[in-house]
């Protein structure tokens, strides 16, 4: 090992042994105000889920990029669906009181798990920068994603290792937890089980779905996670297919408390420069599909939350105003802000 990496490394360890001394005082203190970050508990009445996001847009602002905390309704112990902002994401939250506690608390101790669903650097770039001051937890993902999580971003060449796996020497800070597609996994310190389904982004590429359960699988509330992902026509794929299929019956029994999906760009967008992505006419023509599984009436309500619109010029307003003129299928739709917490 040469003398820079070894610097390097003793650099990083003594950020890590840093992060963890810090930790008890921060808790102290932010005991407090513990209560306080569940003062909206009576807007919860009912609700099953809570989600914070962090970043909601699909690019170009660094400070807005995707990542969602998710918890049951009334808890304080969050998994984060995609991680490509943290800390300004947090901050955010902070300033418009979802969180009395400091960022860096809610950083190291509300967080128990990191959910990524594609390796793209607006899917992790908060992860990476914020890992010499996060704390000890598990990263899940699909093989593919966590894959090049080991072998491109943890190395360090382009940064540090802070996992247990992969360029020596390792940090073990995070741990990597492969899923398996189509089968549950319970995820420690939370309420949540958890299933991925594989999604096609600019075939041969992919990116996951996370379904969440809390509660017992036979009556239990469910959340759906999609990352990016492009519509199967275009794709070639039957990857969303399956997808609905599988929650059909979810969504039938009205188990299903919210779909947070992508929608990148507007209608005017060439199929050939979609790159895995989805249109307002595309996602409605796939929400058109799982409507004909589980039946258009179960649909009614149902929050659909529309994630990674492209910054671009004008084009958030666009989309918007697109998928709001579609009046063929009775869901309602949710544009999320950084920072501003909602109940499911």
């Amino acid at each position: 090992m040469n003398t820079y990496r070894i610097g390097w490394a003793l650099c990083c360890l003594s950020w890590t042994l840093s992060a963890g001394a810090q930790t008890g005082g921060e808790v102290r203190q932010a005991a407090v105000g513990a209560s306080q970050t569940t003062a909206g508990a009576s807007q919860a009445i009912g609700a099953s889920f809570t989600v914070v996001p962090l970043g909601v847009r699909g690019g170009l602002d660094e400070s807005n990029l995707s990542a969602y905390m998710l918890a049951s309704a009334g808890s304080d112990d969050y998994i984060c669906m995609d991680a490509g902002t943290l800390y300004a994401g947090i901050r955010k939250a902070v300033d418009n009181g979802v969180f009395t506690s400091p960022v860096s608390h809610v950083l190291k101790n509300n967080i128990k798990a990191y959910f990524i669903s594609h390796p793209h650097l607006d899917h992790v770039a908060g992860l990476i920068i914020n890992s010499p001051d996060d704390s000890a937890k598990t990263i899940y993902g699909l093989p593919f994603c966590l894959d090049v999580l080991r072998d491109k971003y943890f190395t360090w060449e382009s940064w540090a290792n802070f996992a247990d796996d992969g360029e020596k020497p390792l940090l073990k800070k995070y741990h990597y937890a492969p899923l398996s597609p189509g089968e549950e996994m319970a995820i420690p310190h939370t309420p949540f089980y958890v299933k991925a389904y594989p999604l096609s982004h600019g075939a041969p590429y992919q990116s996951t779905a996370f379904l969440v359960r809390k509660g017992d699988a036979d009556n239990g509330a469910y959340m759906l996670y999609l990352g990016d992902t492009g519509a199967d026509t275009v794709e070639h794929s039957d990857k969303l297919q399956l997808l609905w299929q599988g929650i059909a019956p979810l969504v039938r029994a009205g188990r299903v408390k919210g779909i947070f999906i992508e929608v990148s760009f507007p209608d005017e967008q060439p199929e050939k420069l979609l790159f895995g992505h989805l249109t307002p006419g595309l996602l409605m023509k796939e929400l058109a599909v799982l409507g004909k599984l589980a039946g258009v009436n179960a649909l009614r309500g149902l929050p659909i939350v529309i994630t990674h619109e492209k910054p671009s010029g004008n084009q958030e307003a666009t989309i918007r105003r697109e998928l709001e003129a579609y009046h063929s299928l009775p869901v309602k739709l949710v544009f999320p802000e950084q920072g501003k917490r909602l109940y499911f």
